[in-house]
């Protein structure tokens, strides 16, 4: 037997009552664990016929769901002045507990399992694993609490007061900030996830009929498809594949549009906390203080830019920044009209610093986007000019790469007019890029720092990279290929008198 000990509990805290996981979820987490282990337990049973190894399938299935139920009937939480503790474990025993000081944030989660008894998971974290680390000690999971628990939680943690003892107290008003409208839904073609569902479905399909070693051919719907095509001229049938391609992606988009942002609304509680709500089959409800606040980020993929949309990102202490922000904690706003999502940073922060006027940069900036642009092109054209004279490839490959200048010329030209930076009040604004354009909003007095860098092609352009570190959303921002001269006196106002003893003023 052994334990695992992150904080050791305070002194004095042992009059604060512990509380159990809803026993409701007995019904559930049994049916969860056979589920996870049927690959394990067909396997068994269908290739282990006669072997003595049969059992071993048996066994871990066995195992899987009695440490399931053990961890439902061993856990038990409590709540002190100090400290958040939790025990678990039959055999393993482990014991946990996070400073209540260093609690950022509580999500509540209702997935279908959860809904069914009306529980939620509470995921009580101190964002310590903010930049890309997985959960660890810094994060407890309350897997199976009722969901005026949740709330209670979510309400003592965050607000640092005592939780209303009943759940038929009053509610505390809010203030509605932003709700989802249903026109909104034309945008979630324009986002592309359901392109990401399609590539995976594909992937797996044919990893699957890799190992089985299975021809999909053999069936006569796909024997026919593929005659069809093979009797259509080769621009057709591209352009009939391209079209329902479009047309799966843009249904399976807005089905993944309806699934995550039915019922979003984002309210301001007196407290001075945000507080998101979202989802249809999985809620999930995330709060947000603005005392951690560091500003805002309006994010502007290509699609969805030339569709008139974008969407807006917190950027605050302790929120997990995922690869997706529909993912993550931070999203303030789906993807809406670009108008819309302006309103909605303008209401979070106080003031509207997305919306000043920004300041272009030098034409050098140009010159490095279009070089870069064009030169890549060439040099994929060069490789594969070099492969074809070796006979790997046909020569069409690099002929279509050189196709592709003008379009490589146009994003380069399109990445530089998308560059741009201000200083708004308390705010720093900087954006850029153009497949993926977003316009960052940083609090100056949020800044950890002030770095300014450049490149040997910087220096040769006259150009710097001022990064503003923040302990917050990517964990820096930056004003790219800016001039020296502005750089430097845009890195002093940032953060005034920080680089004043090493420059030279005229």
């Amino acid at each position: 037997m052994s334990t695992e000990v992150v904080t050791p509990p305070a002194e004095g805290t042992q009059d604060a009552p512990w509380h159990h996981l809803d026993r409701r979820m007995l019904l559930i987490r049994p049916v969860l664990d056979l589920v996870k282990s049927l690959p394990v337990l067909l396997g068994a049973l269908l290739f282990g016929q006669g072997e003595p190894w049969q059992w071993a399938g048996l066994v871990f299935t066995a195992i899987a769901v009695c440490t399931g139920v053990s961890h439902v009937l061993t856990s038990r939480y409590r709540i002190t002045g100090s400290q958040v503790e939790w025990h678990t474990g039959l055999l393993l025993r482990k014991q946990r507990a996070i400073p209540r000081d260093r609690i950022r944030t509580v999500d509540v989660t209702s997935e279908p399992k959860h809904r069914l008894f009306s529980l939620a998971a509470a995921r009580i974290g101190t964002g310590r694993h903010a930049h890309g680390q997985g959960p660890g000690k810094d994060e407890l999971v309350l897997d199976a609490v009722t969901v005026a628990e949740a709330q209670r939680l979510r309400t003592l943690l965050l607000h640092r007061k005592e939780a209303v003892a009943t759940e038929t107290a009053a509610v505390p008003p809010e203030q509605l900030v932003a709700a989802v409208e249903k026109k909104w839904v034309r945008y979630a073609p324009f986002t592309l996830s359901g392109l990401a569902v399609v590539g995976a479905a594909v992937g797996t399909v044919y990893h699957f009929a890799h190992e089985l070693h299975f021809d999909p051919i053999r069936f006569s719907l796909v024997q026919t498809v593929v005659g069809h095509f093979a009797d259509t001229p080769v621009w057709l049938s591209l352009v009939l594949a391209a079209a329902g391609l479009l047309v799966l992606v843009s249904v399976l988009s807005i089905a993944g549009y309806v699934l995550s942002f039915w019922n979003f609304r984002l309210t301001r509680e007196p407290a001075g906390t945000l507080h998101v709500r979202r989802g249809l089959i999985t809620t999930r409800s995330v709060s947000i203080e603005e005392d951690r606040l560091r500003g805002a980020e309006i994010r502007e993929p290509l699609p969805l830019r030339l569709a008139g949309g974008a969407r807006v990102v917190a950027i605050a202490g302790g929120l997990r920044e995922g690869k997706g922000a529909d993912k993550s904690g931070s999203l303030l706003l789906p993807p809406a009209p670009a108008g819309r999502a302006h309103e909605v940073v303008a209401e979070v922060l106080g003031e509207d610093p997305a919306a000043t006027p920004l300041v272009r940069h030098p034409r050098r900036a140009l010159y490095r986007r279009l070089s870069r642009a064009v030169v890549s092109v060439l040099l994929l054209a060069a490789a594969l000019s070099g492969l074809a004279w070796l006979g790997a490839l046909p020569d069409w490959p690099w002929q279509a790469a050189l196709v592709l200048l003008p379009f490589a010329a146009l994003v380069g030209w399109d990445r530089y007019r998308s560059l741009g930076h201000a200083r708004a009040g308390r705010y720093l604004v900087t954006r850029s890029g153009s497949l993926d354009r977003s316009t960052a909003v940083v609090r100056c007095d949020g800044m950890t720092g002030i770095v300014v860098e450049r490149s040997y092609f910087q220096r040769r352009a006259g150009l710097v990279t001022v990064t503003a570190p923040v302990a917050a959303g990517k964990g820096r921002y930056r004003v790219v290929d800016i001039g020296e001269a502005d750089g430097l006196a845009l890195a002093d106002q940032a953060v005034p008198g920080l680089l004043t003893p090493f420059l030279t003023r005229d």
